[in-house]
């Protein structure tokens, strides 16, 4: 009893320092918050049930977060530190139910330290971290589901499968990834249970606010994620490049696994078949939506982007020590601990230098202090406050996220003409040999950018 909770208790001690650690070191290297969190924020400062590039939880959760905290950037390294947690507690719950040793579950999360998607990218706030809690959630209700079927689990089940699909599409790789063990547990089994219907019946009842949101903007989001892909290039190469550089490219995201795993792996202790025992679940969960996203490349052309990886690995840790468990052992454990520890080190410092030393990042960028210039500058002009402000999410994003008074952001106001009065205060960002020109109130340029400001004298 002492040894597990000596394992668990250690379990704790890491997720609060990987906590600490990747909240206090971008709040301190960085002058302005990433480009994803601030194009989410833009988005949340008028919610939708969608947008032009993602579903809508993202920016709903940044929003719940800046309703408290307002224009503090730790807060938003804190919420993206906090849904990594809540994934690596659900994984570590998992691996709860699949080991009976608490070791072997300390270090299939430890494992994923060597991965980057889960610390030196992870202070970026974006659509990719916010699946994290999601994806865990969905493969820990469903082995619950398959196992215990408790109508409970299954009605969670199919509340995080909606929340996941609504944070991005890609969600769907496993959704069909689950929806195939579902069927092939059931056809093995040779019984259908109408209780499994009740996931699916959720999810779609969660999803009709979005479809009918995608009905009314012409499937833009949708529109949107297929250019991502580069699916309109129409080249035989494609199908074979991308392909090939995306495997590429999985080699190089595992690699620190690889080498923290050959610390101590036995090859002859390799054990398979003890994946029986879990009915391949774990094979199904971690490669099948890996492969159907290759095939999805391979079969169109798609170009398969690095980050869009960052929830496929949350569970590699644990199907690496189901087989390798029998090559465990105390003078092994040690070197592998001190493999973790120093990706454990090494990723913070490598992200604070890479912060300190380049000074042409889009963290970099004066966000505030152009904030401050502008709002002076309208204060000198204007008695009302600043309500909209119209532009790209970058440039516009920031004013929206920095300006004291929070105001809407809009890409366009062509369609949204009827938030507008005659003392709504409107700020326009856009290219400045443009802007001057059309401009019908108080005109600037603060580079590269031109803006114009209108609002009541």
């Amino acid at each position: 009893m002492l040894i597990k909770n000596y394992y668990k208790t250690l379990f704790y001690i890491f997720l609060l320092s990987h906590l600490i650690i990747w909240t206090i070191i971008p709040s301190l290297s960085n002058v302005n918050l990433p480009l994803d969190t601030i194009e989410a924020l833009a988005w949340g400062s008028n919610l939708s049930w969608g947008y032009s590039k993602h579903p809508p939880v993202s920016a709903f959760m940044v929003e719940v977060v800046y309703s408290f905290f307002g224009n503090k950037d730790w807060a938003y390294y804190l919420l993206s530190q906090i849904f990594v947690i809540i994934a690596f507690i659900y994984v570590w719950k998992f691996s709860n139910l699949i080991f009976k040793n608490k070791l072997h579950s300390l270090c299939s999360i430890f494992l994923l330290e060597g991965i980057y998607f889960y610390n030196f990218t992870s202070p970026e706030f974006n659509v990719n971290v916010c699946q994290l809690p999601f994806w865990a959630t969905v493969i820990y209700y469903s082995w619950k589901s398959i196992n215990y079927e408790k109508i409970s689990d299954l009605i969670l089940l199919g509340l995080f499968m909606s929340i996941g699909f609504l944070t991005k599409y890609l969600f769907i790789y496993l959704l069909l990834s689950i929806k195939i063990i579902f069927i092939l547990i059931m056809l093995e089994k040779r019984n259908f249970k109408i209780r499994f219907m009740i996931p699916g019946i959720i999810f779609v009842i969660f999803l009709i606010p979005h479809v009918v949101w995608l009905f009314n903007n012409e499937f833009v989001t949708v529109t949107y994620a297929l250019n991502r892909t580069g699916i309109e290039e129409l080249s035989l190469i494609n199908h074979i490049y991308n392909p090939l550089i995306f495997l590429l490219k999985q080699i190089g995201i595992l690699s620190p696994v690889i080498i923290m795993l050959l610390t101590f792996i036995n090859f002859k202790k390799l054990n398979f078949k003890i994946l029986k025992k879990d009915k391949y679940f774990l094979l199904f969960i971690n490669l099948l939506p890996i492969i159907l996203i290759f095939l999805t490349s391979l079969i169109s052309g798609a170009k398969i982007r690095t980050m869009w990886m960052t929830p496929f690995y949350l569970f590699i840790g644990v199907l690496i020590i189901q087989i390798c468990k029998n090559s465990l052992n105390e003078k092994n454990l040690k070197k592998f601990l001190a493999a973790f520890l120093i990706f454990f080190i090494i990723s913070p410092l490598s992200y604070l230098y890479v912060s300190l030393s380049n000074e042409f990042k889009r963290t970099d960028y004066p966000g505030k202090e152009i904030s401050d210039l502008v709002q002076r500058r309208w204060d000198k002009n204007f008695s009302n406050d600043i309500s909209i402000v119209v532009g790209d999410e970058w440039y516009a994003g920031n004013l929206s996220y920095h300006l004291s008074s929070r105001p809407i952001w809009f890409n366009t106001i062509e369609n949204n003409l009827s938030s507008v009065t005659s003392n709504t205060g409107v700020i326009y960002t856009g290219n400045p040999n443009i802007l001057k020109k059309f401009c019908p109130g108080i005109y600037g340029t603060i580079k590269p950018i031109g803006i114009c400001m209108i609002g009541a004298k």
